[in-house]
């Protein structure tokens, strides 16, 4: 039987995800077990010394995009009484985002994964997104979807 004691929830801020952190804090207090809220802020192709002249200006949007992501885990997590009954700790990761998601599973060793089957694209109601096909495809730990 499956006795989770750290629980992965990827976030767009969605309303999906919004049930997926919901459903994943349930389980967490049941199982006094941690959660892991992590966003993913895609990874631009280029580095900032190929930019030139406009370096300054692309490091200050990159700023300015990290502290939009940390205010939004914070809106998020303050929609959930449950997160002061709960170990929670909220990350912002960087790059393809089931890859990041693959890759913070493994390196804090996550025993389940909570995903909402849909995201902000919300591709249809009826499909599958394909972050959540691909975390479900390639994780090493069992993955709850939730729509």
């Amino acid at each position: 039987m499956l006795k989770p004691t750290k629980i992965l929830v990827p976030t767009d801020f969605s309303e999906y995800s919004d049930r997926a952190l919901g459903q994943a804090l349930d389980i967490a207090r049941h199982y006094r077990a941690k959660v892991y809220v992590l966003h993913v802020l895609r990874e631009e192709l280029y580095r900032f010394e190929e930019l030139g002249n406009i370096a300054d200006a692309w490091q200050r949007m990159e700023e300015s995009r990290l502290a939009t992501a940390r205010e939004n885990l914070q809106k998020q997590l303050d929609k959930f009484p449950q997160v002061k009954e709960v170990e929670v700790i909220a990350d912002i990761g960087r790059g393809l985002h089931y890859e990041a998601i693959l890759k913070e599973a493994e390196q804090r060793a996550i025993d389940l994964i909570v995903i909402a089957s849909l995201g902000q694209s919300g591709i249809a109601k009826y499909l599958i997104g394909s972050v959540a096909r691909n975390v479900l495809k390639w994780a090493k730990c069992p993955v709850l979807l939730t729509k």
